[in-house]
């Protein structure tokens, strides 16, 4: 998508010059000289003064929506040392770097920059702005800042054992595809009225929590009370058996800043920024609209992930909106549009001889294997290795990833297109258990996805640019400011979000594939709603004007003019019917707020699943009894 460019500023014009009595005598200075010399005998005739050039307005680039010069890496270090390191303020010489005054959080100097960033922020507006009223004293925040690094270096040395092509695309995709399936069933049930079931009630017994129980009804509000009780009390033992697995034995013992620690991980966190933010379905139809904006088409002068998410966030960012201009086909047309898809044709499958005849290089994808001091321990430390290992994820080939099958099931692919479901099937059960095994588990395609998704999606390279684009989001100017992701103020407002959401996702697929797929053609699932043929908005004036015409002009302009506007109606009519299909069909598994936070919660544990198994062996007390004892 090509953003469009800010309006520009207008051209502020020179000011005139100040009348005084020395610029005015000045002024007719050389008009007295000039009547002079004209007045003596067969002199010259004065020449006469030029006027002074026009002024030429100077044109100035846009201002860009939001600045980004505090996300450079000096302004960066700056705010740090000044929010973090006040004590090294005061001295005139050179000041020692930051990785000699703060304590490491990462084995990156560039990612702890960005963590830096973040934490300050967060120390400043929510720990300082209170504990600098009690005392001037700095080793409080020192303190919490050991205790974070603790926990950020033991995560990373974590996160390296961890499967992430298989956490990223495998698990969580199917975290997704249980709960669109689990939405689904829930917002259509078999029971027909007078019969009614809450769709909460039934979407909480297919995906049951326990800190969203009891399900909060609105004619019992206490029953909303207890489960945000439950759910406040969940957050905290979550945090506390993170904190017991994490943190090293001499700060567990300090009671003062592991309980501090954990309300600003539990609450301002956990709470504050991921639940009760994530799981608002404005909030995700907002993120989709911002990603679409983000990876679609830039201006050429936008060449940073910061300023791309800056241009998106900004209030002036342009509404996406799918393209409604319709192509005349001619013979010449479909000829080379025939040549270019042979071409590309060609292009593809020499590219994909070529990549597989290359991919027996590629190393193999690693394979969970048993520590060899664990194996010659004894029996008892390989039964306990055994037992790890059995509880992670089994390797499976790329191909059979619950990605797919999300992707399908988002889309309604079954349903829309049961032909191509079943041709894709087909297709990925030959390519993975045919007789070459292409894409099964260390085969040529295999390899060959697990190397580009290990080189371009989980390249460290990405993540300081990528916390560098969060931190812009949320706190530009490195402050908390007013966000531009205000929720909607009524109902209204929240179903043009969802329609501008929809408009967002039209526009990255192509017409006529939108058309085939979305409007019925496919041979399975037909529209939900056919909507009325008339028009709204700017398609009633369009109407309105294009009668006005029809009543001006003649017979045969009359016949023209109507042929237009009942084609002009069957195309926004078809328009209004793809939209609505996004819509019910897309964004409305996102639209309750209650499943949503069920979706989040999942995300969260499984991600802590996998970086701390313990958390699925053993409770927190009996964590912390083995921690203190």
């Amino acid at each position: 998508m090509t953003a469009a460019a800010p309006v520009r500023a207008s051209t502020p014009r020179p000011k005139a010059a100040a009348t005084t009595s020395t610029s005015s005598h000045a002024a007719t200075a050389p008009a007295a000289a000039a009547s002079a010399f004209t007045s003596r005998p067969g002199a010259p005739p004065p020449a006469v003064p030029r006027p002074p050039p026009p002024v030429v307005p100077v044109t100035r680039r846009s201002k860009r929506p939001l600045s980004t010069d505090f996300l450079s890496d000096d302004a960066t270090a700056a705010f740090v040392r000044r929010v973090l390191c006040p004590q090294h303020q005061a001295g005139n010489g050179t000041p020692p770097p930051l990785e000699d005054l703060l304590p490491p959080l990462t084995s990156r100097n560039d990612v702890d920059l960005q963590l830096y960033a973040l934490l300050a922020v967060i120390l400043r507006d929510f720990v300082q702005a209170w504990y600098s009223k009690i005392t001037s004293d700095e080793t409080f925040v020192a303190e919490i800042l050991q205790i974070i690094a603790h926990c950020t270096r033991a995560l990373e040395q974590r996160l390296r054992k961890v499967d992430l092509e298989s956490l990223l695309l495998d698990e969580l995709p199917d975290l997704l595809d249980n709960h669109i399936t689990a939405y689904r069933t829930a917002h259509n049930p078999v029971a027909r009225p007078p019969t009614q079931a809450n769709p909460r009630d039934i979407y909480h017994a297919l995906c049951p929590l326990v800190p969203l129980s009891p399900v909060p009804k609105p004619e019992a509000p206490e029953s909303a009370a207890k489960q945000q009780e439950n759910e406040t009390m969940y957050r905290q033992l979550l945090v506390q058996g993170v904190l017991a697995i994490l943190l090293p034995t001499e700060d567990l013992e300090n009671e003062c800043l592991t309980a501090l620690v954990g309300q600003i991980l539990s609450e301002l966190i956990i709470g504050n920024v991921l639940i009760n933010k994530l799981a608002q379905p404005w909030m995700l139809w907002e993120i989709m609209i911002i990603l679409v904006r983000v990876l679609g088409k830039r201006e050429p002068e936008t060449t940073t992930l910061e300023e791309g998410v800056a241009e998106a966030l900004s209030p002036d960012a342009p509404i996406i909106e799918p393209e409604s201009s319709t192509r005349a086909w001619s013979f010449q047309g479909i000829f080379w549009g025939v040549i270019q898809w042979l071409f590309m044709a060609f292009t593809a499958v020499q590219l994909v001889v070529l990549t597989l005849a290359s991919s027996s290089s590629l190393p193999a994808r690693s394979t969970p294997v048993l520590d060899a001091k664990s194996s010659l321990a004894g029996s008892g430390s390989a039964t306990k290795a055994a037992k790890a290992n059995a509880s992670k994820p089994v390797k499976a080939p790329i191909v059979t990833f619950k990605l797919w099958s999300c992707i399908s099931s988002l889309i309604e692919l079954d349903s829309r297109t049961p032909w191509l479901s079943g041709a894709l099937s087909m297709l990925q059960f030959g390519a993975v258990s045919g007789p070459a095994k292409l894409a099964g588990l260390d085969g040529p395609l295999d390899r060959l996805l697990s190397h580009a998704i290990h080189s371009r999606l989980l390249d460290s390279s990405h993540l300081p640019t990528l916390l560098r684009a969060t931190r812009g989001a949320l706190f530009p100017n490195n402050a908390q400011g007013v966000s531009s992701l205000t929720p909607p103020a009524d109902e209204s407002q929240l179903r043009a979000l969802r329609r501008r959401c929809a408009s967002a996702l039209l526009a990255l697929v192509p017409r006529w594939l939108s058309r085939f797929y979305l409007s019925g053609r496919g041979l399975g699932l037909r529209p939900r709603t056919v909507p009325s043929r008339r028009l709204s908005g700017s398609g009633e004036l369009a109407a309105t004007r294009e009668e006005g015409e029809r009543d001006v002009g003649t017979s045969g302009g009359q016949t023209s003019t109507e042929e237009r506007e009942e084609s002009e109606e069957d195309r926004t009519a078809e328009e209004e019917r793809v939209l609505r299909e996004i819509e019910e069909g897309i964004l409305d598994v996102f639209s309750d707020e209650y499943c949503n936070r069920h979706l989040v919660y999942g995300i969260l544990e499984l991600i802590l699943v996998r970086l701390m198994p313990e958390l699925a062996e053993k409770g927190v007390a009996e964590l912390w009894d083995e921690r203190l004892s």
